[in-house]
């Protein structure tokens, strides 16, 4: 039976897999790259919240985080039916590092509504903590559970059965990442759907037997950012992401063939830890801004906005999208128990 340690080490071989055919093309993947529909949601708050990201981010900043993101795709979006309608996810994550666990563990969950199509996905998380530097490297390891719903569709031919019929189906996955988090510098990199698990639902046809079915490709990120001291109450922050979509198995000729990707980047400025603000965009789809603030003991709670105007595609689409975020940072945990005082008169 292998440790606990050598599962983690096999899960990072498929990272490592990963990282080595698609880090040198990433940055022509930013160049080339071509937005196209991904089966998970994506949030413009994206540099705020990396466990939505990367199992490794959990823990790894050294203080607890919570925070709850909701969103609204396409706002105001009339479908060409009356079952359509603008796209909406809702999620809430916690990151808390755990020093007897020598890392950090995390749990998210999120709801992403599409049409007829509703999912519901759960993390579990840990991640391996390694001191390098003045920073930390996370290793992160990621138990999924995601139930996906199919509501009634209109077929374009009466008696296509791979069309589902109202029904759902639950599956488990797997994911894996690393991150390395410092105080001027971040950067991750994960893979999730490892197992590229398949979904059967009912059919259009009940009486062919078949199943109407859905297949959750492997995605992966990759993320950098940094933070910039402009003054001495400025910092700058730039944030990029690569998302990738990489259809079929892993060894096949074309699975890091890069046809389907996108990418944002973006940079915001922070005044006094306080107040935010900052300019982004999206590939293929639009520009974004976001502002916040943090308030409360120690600037603990933070709300931020986020309103993306859709530049690209707006046949297709409604002109806007927006974007609501709520956090709260926990304090970093400390000894339990002063240290015992010594002195040489109680020597002897």
């Amino acid at each position: 039976m292998k440790t606990p340690y050598e599962c983690l080490f096999i899960c990072f071989r498929l990272v490592v897999i990963v990282m080595k055919r698609t880090i040198l093309c990433a940055c022509a993947a930013l160049l080339v790259g071509k937005a196209v529909a991904q089966q998970q949601p994506q949030f413009s708050h994206y540099g705020f919240n990396g466990l939505n990201l990367n199992p490794a981010y959990a823990g790894v900043k050294g203080y607890g985080e919570v925070t709850a993101l909701g969103r609204v795709q396409y706002f105001g979006y009339d479908g060409t039916f009356d079952d359509g309608g603008s796209p909406t996810t809702a999620s809430l994550s916690i990151s808390l590092p755990v020093p007897a666990l020598a890392g950090g563990i995390g749990v998210a969950i999120y709801r992403d509504k599409i049409a007829q199509l509703n999912t519901t996905n759960l993390q579990l998380s840990y991640s391996r903590h390694i001191t390098i530097g003045e920073g930390t490297l996370g290793l992160g390891v990621q138990g999924v559970f995601n139930n996906i719903y199919q509501g009634n569709y209109r077929p374009n031919e009466r008696d296509d059965i791979y069309v589902p019929k109202e029904g759902s189906d639950g599956k488990i996955d797997v994911g894996a990442g690393a991150w390395y988090e410092s105080p001027k510098l971040y950067a991750g990199l994960s893979v999730n759907n490892l197992l590229r698990a398949g979904y059967k639902f009912n059919s259009q046809v009940a009486a062919s037997g078949r199943s109407a079915r859905y297949l959750n490709e492997n995605h992966a990120y990759l993320t950098v950012g940094g933070n910039i001291d402009l003054t001495s109450s400025v910092v700058l922050t730039p944030t990029a992401l690569v998302k990738m979509v990489l259809p079929g198995e892993f060894g096949d000729d074309d699975k890091f063939s890069f046809r389907n990707n996108s990418y944002e980047v973006g940079a915001r400025a922070t005044f006094n830890d306080r107040y935010w603000g900052g300019l982004g965009y999206r590939s293929g789809d639009a520009f974004t801004a976001l502002g916040g603030i943090s308030f409360a003991k120690d600037n603990a709670l933070r709300l931020g906005l986020a309103y993306d105007l859709i530049a690209f595609g707006q046949d297709a689409k409604a002109s806007s999208s927006f974007e609501v975020m709520l956090g709260y940072r926990l304090p970093k945990p400390g000894p339990k128990l002063r240290p015992a005082i010594r002195t040489p008169r109680y020597s002897f």
